[in-house]
């Protein structure tokens, strides 16, 4: 009884796929240039991609339209039965919705009805869901038009296994308008389709609307001339994130017929496309392209050795892998500067990733192909900047960009009472007394001090943290100050005008005792530069 129910249910639902923010109106490069390009010169274009036969193609056509609890439901112009209607248009069955089971191997079951409700005797075409799953909004074709589709929305009547109510066509259908495609994304907010509205640049055309809260929609917004051409642009989805726009269009540089290309969704609008290039498109049409997982999707192709019209084909994107290493250094000394935070952000300013640079200056990042980055620093004692980076290749490849840093100017403030040169902390080798390279450029600071002012005379005082014995750390406190002496005499300040001593851990900055956090002890491990009177 159990497996009658869920089997009713299964063909009762369906979830497309969808999630991702959206904006409206494109902003960037304008290329609305139709040309036809051999395979070569558009080369794979940052994908790698293995095309796979599914087993359930026909003679007829076969169009993915997302999942459902890990059924894929499926558009298809298979013929039910003796007594098929054929559409005069396409010579084929009209078509209808069905599920399908995804096995382990990838393969797919024998397609089942997906809903008796849904289904009728014109032709259904792709459909999405709202996130909980409780509206559905459909495409079906008119009754005088088969190749004419309006948009509809129905509900889930609560505690019911599959009775979809309240079906409304919506207020975005006008006269002599297909209406294709559409696609919810996750936040159940805005739904993409295809139409040829009067306001298209030509053809068919990517739109976007609002999902209000009660199901109906705002204006179809036009997603501008970065995505729209004046051939025609279908079938949108979006990326399992809601970075991505995908979509099939016969205009834009393509290989030939439709091809899929992907646009990234930005805060001020949608960029321009790229073709996604030649290992999954080829001189005959790719459409409905929809992920299932990050990098795996479905398709439909007219490409030749199919079984039918169009064919169904699974897309597994082997990600191209690219990296962005580099040096963080001192722009006029060229020293590696460790320790500095380094945060790699994508073309909305949100952070990708985020890193110290190690004991050599040294940072490293993952990145996409034809993606545009910032990177952004921030180190004591050097000014945080900005840099732009673009991963400009479609292979796999290493690029390298060093990060060049200007130091702060040093202060003088007061500290405990008494006025003291302030600059970031200088640094020395694990329990040792020597200098770290990267404290020659901080004592460089303390030597234009006291150049620029020759009367001044300093004490260095050096202190130590609280770990190991009190002895030790005076001892090592010490020589470290002695140290910063030593450097500061080699670069030409009198010896005269120097004094120093070390502290050990008995004038802590934090007095945190035994309960101190790795913040608290770096703050306590610090070299003093007290002018004296």
């Amino acid at each position: 009884m159990k497996t009658n129910v869920l089997a009713f249910i299964l063909l009762s639902f369906s979830f497309a796929f969808s999630q991702g923010p959206s904006e409206l109106i494109a902003e960037n490069d304008i290329n609305n240039d139709i040309t036809s390009t051999s395979s070569a010169e558009i080369d794979n274009n940052g994908f790698n991609f293995e095309i796979i036969n599914t087993d359930v193609n026909s003679k007829y056509s076969e169009f993915g339209s997302g999942f459902f609890m890990d059924k894929l439901i499926m558009v298809s112009s298979k013929k039910i039965g003796a007594l098929a209607k054929i559409d005069p248009n396409t010579n084929e069955a009209y078509k209808d919705l069905f599920c399908l089971d995804i096995k382990e191997n990838g393969s797919l079951s024998s397609p089942l009805l997906f809903s008796r409700i849904l289904n009728t005797n014109n032709s259904e075409d792709q459909l999405t869901f709202t996130p909980d799953q409780k509206t559905v909004f459909f495409t079906r074709s008119d009754k005088g038009n088969s190749l004419e589709y309006k948009l509809y929305k129905a509900d889930l009547e609560e505690d019911s296994h599959g009775n979809w109510i309240n079906h409304k066509l919506l207020s975005v259908n006008e006269n002599n308008v297909s209406i294709e495609n559409p696609f919810v994304d996750p936040k159940g907010e805005k739904i993409y389709f295809s139409a040829n509205m009067s306001n298209s640049y030509g053809g068919y055309d990517i739109y976007v609307a609002d999902i209000k809260s009660d199901g109906s929609l705002g204006p179809a917004t036009n997603l501008g001339p970065n995505v729209n051409t004046p051939s025609d642009e279908k079938y949108p989805s979006l990326s399992l994130d809601g970075v991505y726009l995908y979509f099939s269009s016969n205009g834009h540089e393509n290989i030939g017929g439709y091809d899929i290309f992907v646009s990234r969704i930005l805060e001020k609008g949608v960029k321009a496309p790229r073709n996604m290039g030649n290992t999954i498109n080829t001189a005959h049409d790719e459409v409905a392209y929809f992920l299932a997982s990050r990098n795996k999707g479905y398709l439909s192709s007219n490409r030749p050795n199919g079984k039918g019209s169009y064919d169904m084909y699974i897309a597994i994107n082997d990600e191209v892998k690219q990296s962005l290493n580099g040096f963080v250094v001192h722009s006029d000394s060229q020293i590696h500067l460790p320790n500095t935070v380094v945060v790699l952000k994508d073309e909305d300013g949100n952070e990708v990733a985020k890193q110290l640079t190690d004991n050599n200056g040294a940072f490293n990042f993952n990145v996409l192909p034809f993606e545009e980055y910032t990177i952004s620093t921030e180190k004591d004692g050097y000014v945080n900047e900005t840099f732009n980076f673009s991963a400009s290749k479609g292979f796999e490849t290493t690029y390298s960009k060093n990060l060049e840093l200007e130091t702060t100017a040093p202060k003088i403030e007061k500290v405990n009472e008494k006025l003291a040169i302030v600059i970031e902390n200088i640094y020395f080798d694990s329990a040792k007394w020597s200098l770290k390279e990267e404290s020659h450029i901080s004592l460089n600071k303390i030597v234009s001090v006291l150049t620029e002012n020759p009367e001044m005379k300093l004490s260095i005082n050096a202190h130590t943290d609280n770990k190991g014995r009190a002895a030790y750390n005076l001892n090592l406190s010490d020589k470290r100050a002695a140290s910063a002496v030593k450097f500061l005499i080699q670069n030409g300040i009198e010896k005269e005008r120097l004094e120093f001593r070390g502290f050990g851990e008995s004038q802590p900055k934090i007095d945190c005792k035994t309960n101190c956090t790795d913040k608290e002890l770096q703050e306590n491990r610090r070299v003093e530069f007290i002018i004296l009177d």
